[in-house]
């Protein structure tokens, strides 16, 4: 077994973008203090979920990446040999806008970033509006302790892409994330149906390709929407091994085994039987 301690740090977020990052600079040092090795931060987490609504004046928010935050969040995870997984809000060019994840290895080495491949468009969630689709393909990092594949909430509810991260030697998935419940739907079984389907799309991945999964949401109440928290990690078989809770601000360690997808796919070998010379039509739009 190889045990990596990830930190999933589930926070709200104010109007005040330095409020925000202090309050995660803070949380990222309480969590390397408990021993955390890699520390998952939320999407977006310097602000405000801005995509509630489409205005140009959000648009101030992005950054260059690398830039400014990288370069203090890599002098950060220098000096506590951390690693750091960090969602910002990218700006490539004049009205070029990516919703992007860097990773920052222990020593501060910026690695790289992964650019979110789908892009959502819904009431509460006016993405397109902001954000161009990802062009850097699936991607793992070789950090410090982990092979570590980034993906980006939206990107939770497909199963190709964490196929595709997976066969380029994933050890673990993590999903920084945004979601939540629409204040004005009071009818409970709906949110737990809709907190359900999220949580077993995400260790469905973990079944399917024999890698745990670490998905860390924000909480908190904002523009009509209460973020559902409840950030959890699955093991490498679907189990949930830990679960955060729907309304609290949390800094949590979880041991992973990195390990572990030798034996589950050695048990259940789904690898081994995949039929890859009958999957073209997965290219299709719609097979009619």
């Amino acid at each position: 077994m190889k045990n990596v301690s990830f930190a999933l740090i589930q926070l709200s977020c104010s109007t005040t973008v330095s409020e925000n990052w202090q309050k995660t600079i803070s949380s990222i040092r309480d969590a390397a203090s408990k021993g955390a090795q890699v520390i998952c931060l939320q999407e977006l987490f310097k602000s405000v979920y801005f995509c509630y609504e489409e205005k140009q004046d959000f648009f101030a928010l992005a950054e260059a990446i690398p830039g400014p935050s990288t370069d203090e969040l890599g002098a950060l995870a220098a000096e506590l040999n951390v690693v750091i997984v960090a969602s910002l809000f990218e700006k490539r060019a004049a009205g070029l806008y990516h919703n992007t994840t860097a990773v920052i290895d222990a020593d501060g080495k910026y690695l790289g970033k992964y650019r979110k491949m789908h892009i959502p468009d819904d009431p509460g969630y006016y993405e397109k509006y902001y954000f161009t689709p990802g062009d850097l393909g699936y991607q793992v990092f070789e950090t410090k302790f982990a092979k570590i594949g980034v993906l980006i909430c939206w990107d939770q509810w497909y199963p190709e892409a964490a196929r595709l991260t997976a066969l380029q030697g994933a050890e673990v998935l993590v999903y920084p994330t945004a979601i939540g419940w629409d204040l004005e739907e009071k009818d409970g079984e709906i949110n737990r149906e809709q907190y359900q389907a999220w949580q077993t799309i995400q260790r469905s991945h973990s079944v399917a390709n024999g890698v745990p999964v670490v998905s860390v949401n924000r909480v908190g109440t904002e523009n009509g929407q209460q973020f559902w928290g409840g950030s959890f990690v699955s093991n490498a078989f679907g189990r949930v091994i830990f679960q955060a809770s729907h309304d609290q601000e949390e800094i949590a360690l979880v041991e992973v085994d990195v390990d572990s997808s030798e034996y589950y796919r050695r048990t259940w070998p789904f690898f081994r039987d995949r039929r890859i010379d009958s999957y073209g039509g997965i290219t299709e739009r719609f097979i009619d």
